[in-house]
C-alpha cells in the first residue's frame, strides 16, 4: 500500500514538473501534461516504470539504451531534460 501511494506521488510530482515550453507547441505540452496528471495507475506504471532498459558501463560513462517504445517516450524524455537543469523558484 505505502509503494502505491509513493508511486502515485510521483505521478503527480511529474506532471506538475513537466515544462509547458512557451511557443509553437504550448498546447501541446499542456495536453500532455494534464493526460499525465489523469493517468490511471495501472497506465502509469506500465508506461512510465516498466521501462525495459540495457545498462552499459563503457569507460568512464553509465549508458542507459531503451529497448522499448511507447507513446509517452518524448514526454519522458522532456522530463528527463528538465530534471537536467537547476531547479528556479
Amino acid at each position: 500500500m505505502l509503494m502505491t501511494a509513493l508511486a502515485w506521488n510521483l505521478k503527480a510530482w511529474l506532471a506538475l514538473r513537466l515544462p509547458e515550453t512557451p511557443g509553437r507547441g504550448q498546447e501541446k505540452h499542456r495536453a500532455e501534461k494534464q493526460k499525465l496528471l489523469k493517468l490511471e495507475f495501472r497506465t502509469f506504471v506500465n508506461s512510465w516504470l516498466r521501462i525495459p532498459c540495457q545498462v552499459v558501463k563503457t569507460g568512464h560513462k553509465l549508458v542507459c539504451r531503451m529497448l522499448a517504445w511507447n507513446g509517452w517516450q518524448d514526454v519522458f524524455f522532456r522530463l528527463a531534460e528538465q530534471f537536467r537543469r537547476p531547479l528556479r523558484c
